[in-house]
């Protein structure tokens, strides 16, 4: 750490300076609580100073420290932010680029407060299933009002800092600059080094014509909105106590609450998610300080949905990118699809004109290979069959200028067969992005067995340019995402034949939180194309199982919502998932067809057997090395497939209920003639971790 205490002219400035963003680790605590010691027992010392040096004021916990004792070592936050308040020289805080969390919590302890222009300022701790749990709940409602600051907490969300004070009435921010914050930090502490009593934000009273009213009204909405957290409405519970009890009582409820919600399934689920997202990045051979290759242009090959959702991605990100189609006509329409997906957002405000123009202007085409030769990374959006991958990839391999990288967006087929197509192996890498690319978060990079650990590095940093979560999966038949969802829709196979329907199995498990149920991603996606992968199958793993209702479904031509029908029906240029004569009679015929007597399934095992189905298959994953860590088949399942959040991911989920638990089921289900009785052996890694006491994470 190489924090700093200066003094200017009587001006005690003391400066955190532990990148990235000056968190409040045990090292950072100790060093405000001895300045301010220091501070006030020099005499030449009339005021103090507090800010934070580089790239952000300070931006809450060590995140590092989380469920370390470091985390609760004295001085703690609140004993930090007491010694601040109750200094007896006037404290300023010099606020810049980001505050948030404790750091937040920190400057609204200090007596003065003055921010630079284009600060961001929040109380995120809500997203991690918890509450500002330093007075954030009490403080910030008697500087900003009693609705802007309950909106604040309840959804963590940032806002400018110039959003805030233009607000009516606020205290939070004394003195707003343009730039050079502590500079006029300091000019300010002199000017008020002298004025008495100190004001302290526990002596401020909320104000608001009728709280209980209005509180009422945002528990109704609070309460509407964060079905399965429990955080939100124990954030607002502790708000409502800054206008009904005095400061210390309301604080001592605050820190009742965060104590429970730490211990919360919830918010286990959420932390191991922060958590998880943030190791995602790590690989255990590619060190942090790997050299990143340039990518200054990126080429597309297809003007398709995935081309187009793919291209949107960089143009957002100010990077320009050509798009190759075959045909003009393919390509018209790719470019028709991008600019209509840019106009609507300008429609509805989320897009400047300015910003499109700019995003319009970095797109060009072409409908030659030659005109890639200058680009830096070329993605391959086409067509699903090794034959048409093999024809892209020689012809990349002939124009592409040396060092570009050469990704294919394949779903589930072989990289490194797909990097032999060229005499550059080293350059080609998996990215695997979800449909819509252009909305969806997870990006699957997939690492051949000659990829460049310098491929992987440059990647990874793309991949956080455009603001996708990035995994790293192994090259296997599906990654890590397609993989294991075909063990799931297996499943949902199963327990259709045994009884279930459709729209049994998914209630079933969009109650327990999926996005939606395993038949309404297949009329999602297209039915057509888990049948082309059922047929592939056939011939490359003759002992798979499947139920063969799909097949029958998609030989009545219900590839879904592109065609109208699938597993549902749909009406025109509507979403809604209408229950199917048809597909009941056609499942019921089925049964009989098969000699099924149905029985009754309930939704917990139906539950069970998919996301178990999901387990499993993961835990092989894992010891297949396909995916170095248990979070990382977490984030897929969470950015991906619509697992969930408030569950942490299939594995963490797994760990919470029990490997015992869960391979106890697992037993059960091979018990059942109509299942799939080899793929419910538990796999050994399962076996190992229990013996051993331990879970996934």
């Amino acid at each position: 750490m190489t924090a700093r205490y200066d003094v200017q002219d009587g001006i005690a400035v003391v400066t955190m300076d532990t990148p990235p963003v000056n968190s409040l680790g045990i090292a950072n605590r100790r060093f405000i609580a001895e300045s301010i010691v220091r501070a006030s027992d020099d005499p030449a010392v009339r005021a103090i100073v507090l800010t934070g040096h580089g790239r952000a004021f300070c931006g809450g916990a060590d995140i590092r420290e989380f469920n370390l004792p470091e985390a609760t070592m004295a001085p703690d936050l609140i004993d930090v932010i007491n010694m601040v308040e109750r200094c007896d020289k006037p404290v300023v805080a010099a606020i810049h680029s980001i505050v948030m969390g404790g750091g937040l919590e920190l400057a609204m302890g200090c007596h003065y407060r003055a921010v630079q222009r284009g600060t961001m300022v929040s109380l995120p701790e809500v997203r991690i299933g918890i509450l500002p749990g330093a007075s954030g709940t009490q403080r910030l409602p008697r500087l900003l009002g009693l609705e802007m600051a309950l909106n604040m907490i309840v959804t963590g969300d940032t806002v400018m800092s110039e959003v805030l004070a233009a607000l009516p009435g606020q205290k939070l921010f004394d003195r707003f600059v343009e730039r050079d914050v502590v500079a006029e930090a300091v000019t300010f502490a002199r000017g008020i080094a002298e004025r008495r009593p100190l004001p302290r934000v526990r002596d401020l009273r909320v104000e608001h014509p009728d709280p209980e009213a209005y509180l009422q009204f945002a528990r109704n909405m609070v309460a509407a909105s964060s079905k399965n957290y429990p955080a939100p409405l124990r954030c607002l519970d502790c708000v409502a106590q800054s206008t009904r009890m005095g400061f210390d009582a309301a604080l001592a409820y605050e820190r009742q609450a965060v104590t429970e919600l730490v211990w919360t399934k919830e918010s286990a689920a959420l932390r191991h998610a922060f958590f998880a997202e943030r190791a995602a990045s790590k690989m255990p051979d590619v060190a942090d300080d790997t050299p990143k290759r340039e990518i200054k242009s990126v080429g597309v090959i297809g003007a398709g949905t995935m081309g187009g959702g793919i291209s949107m991605n960089f143009l957002n990100a100010g990077v320009p990118v050509k798009i190759l189609e075959m045909k003009q006509d393919a390509l018209d329409r790719g470019i028709a699809t991008i600019k209509k997906n840019y106009e609507s957002q300008v429609k509805k405000g989320k897009l400047k004109q300015d910003k499109y123009d700019q995003r319009m202007a970095m797109l060009s085409t072409t409908l030659s290979y030659d005109d890639l030769k200058d680009c830096d990374l070329i993605i391959e959006a086409v067509f699903e069959e090794l034959g048409v991958k093999e024809a892209v990839f020689k012809e990349l391999d002939r124009v592409a200028k040396p060092g570009a990288i050469l990704a294919s967006n394949t779903s589930t087929l072989d990289v490194d067969k797909i990097a032999a197509f060229t005499k550059r192996p080293q350059d080609v890498v998996g990215m695997h992005f979800f449909s819509p690319a252009n909305v969806m978060k997870l990006l699957e990079v997939v690492r051949g067995k000659d990829t460049a650990k310098d491929v992987l590095a440059t990647v990874m940093g793309v991949a956080k340019k455009i603001k996708k979560t990035a995994v790293v999966s192994g090259v296997c038949d599906g990654f890590i995402g397609n993989r294991m969802i075909e063990q799931y829709s297996r499943q949902a196979g199963f327990l259709i034949d045994e009884g279930a329907t459709p729209q049994q199995v998914d209630k079933a498990v969009e109650k327990f939180g999926f996005a939606m149920g395993p038949f309404r991603m297949g009329d999602l996606a297209g039915n057509d194309i888990g049948w082309a992968i059922r047929k592939r199958r056939a011939t490359e793993r003759a002992d798979m199982k499947y139920s063969r209702t799909a097949d029958k479904l998609c030989e009545l031509g219900r590839f879904g919502q592109k065609t109208g029908a699938g597993w549902y029906d749909y009406q025109a240029g509507k979403r809604d998932a209408i229950p199917s004569k048809l597909v009941l009679d056609m499942i019921e015929q089925h049964r009989k067809d098969e000699g099924i007597t149905p029985r009754k399934i309930s939704d917990d095992e139906i539950v069970q057997r998919l996301v178990y189905a999901l387990v499993n298959e993961g835990a092989h994953i894992l010891e297949d090395g396909i995916a170095s860590k248990s979070g990382d088949i977490d984030m897929v399942y969470l950015t991906g497939y619509g697992f969930p959040i408030f569950r942490g991911g299939p594995m963490h989920y797994a760990s919470q209920v029990g490997l015992f638990n869960v391979s106890e089921s697992m037993k059960r289900f091979a018990k059942n003639p109509r299942d799939d009785a080899s793929f419910w052996q538990p796999a050994p890694l399962i076996q190992k971790l229990m013996a051993e006491g331990k879970s996934f994470d």
